[in-house]
């Protein structure tokens, strides 16, 4: 849910709400898809970094840089304020770059992902979630400021484009899917009867509330995934997650 393009955007969440389920398992789950393709990297670029504690895993020998375009999403005193579509690095500056939940924001898509690319050392490691199924928008999707949702071809495809190779690509979240299917159609009937027009981003986006109990079952949902994830990928979800390699 970070928000890295120029424009109207929504504010993520995890600004608010660090320990809410959702980023805590997507974090293990983003690690044990992901961590192999890290290797050990000098130079790390976190880009919309305002989704911070998904990325505690990703770590780097030199530097690890975070860029959100709010500042909001930043720790005091460091990263950098700028925006995905420009960033403000030299060509072949990283070893690893990650966006999780980024290119969604970013209109058009292929310069998003064309300056991911650049900043790429050759031989460079590009990591990438993204929201799935464009059947599940709903005014969610327009509250957080984005432009589309993803299957994982067209997800292939948007990183292939650039000259990328793909090396993993997954779905996640399936054990949670179908209470995610459920509550994007109750979130798409409510909105048809209420008949309004589309959505602002918001300001900070609200996220469904849950109990304790509803935490705890969610998380250990979660949990199943990874367990499978370990060794397969998964052929549905709520998100797609992607690592791929520039060529050099």
């Amino acid at each position: 849910m970070n928000h890295a393009g120029k424009g109207g955007h929504g504010g993520s969440a995890s600004i608010e709400l660090t320990d809410y389920w959702w980023y805590r398992v997507r974090s293990q789950l983003l690690q044990t898809i992901l961590r192999r393709y890290v290797e050990d990297p000098a130079r790390v670029l976190d880009v919309g970094s305002a989704d911070g504690p998904s990325v505690s895993w990703l770590a780097a020998r030199e530097i690890k840089v975070a860029l959100d375009i709010d500042p909001r999403g930043l720790e005091a005193g460091s990263g950098v304020c700028g925006s995905a579509m420009q960033l403000p690095f030299p060509d072949a500056t990283f070893e690893v770059v990650s966006a999780f939940d980024v290119i969604e924001h970013c209109e058009p898509e292929d310069v998003v992902v064309a300056e991911l690319a650049r900043v790429l050392v050759p031989g460079g490691r590009l990591l990438l979630s993204v929201p799935a199924y464009q059947w599940a928008w709903s005014d969610f999707d327009e509250e957080n400021g984005h432009h589309r949702r993803y299957t994982r071809t067209r997800a292939v495809a948007a990183v292939e484009a650039e000259g990328l190779e793909v090396v993993r690509a997954s779905y996640a979240f399936a054990a949670t899917f179908p209470l995610f299917a459920v509550e994007r159609a109750t979130r798409r009937f409510k909105q048809a009867v209420r008949r309004h027009g589309r959505q602002r981003p918001a300001d900070v986006v609200a996220v469904p509330e849950v109990s304790r109990v509803a935490d705890r079952l969610l998380t250990w949902l979660g949990g199943l995934d990874d367990g499978v994830l370990r060794r397969h990928d998964l052929p549905f979800g709520s998100s797609v997650v992607v690592a791929a390699r520039k060529p050099g």
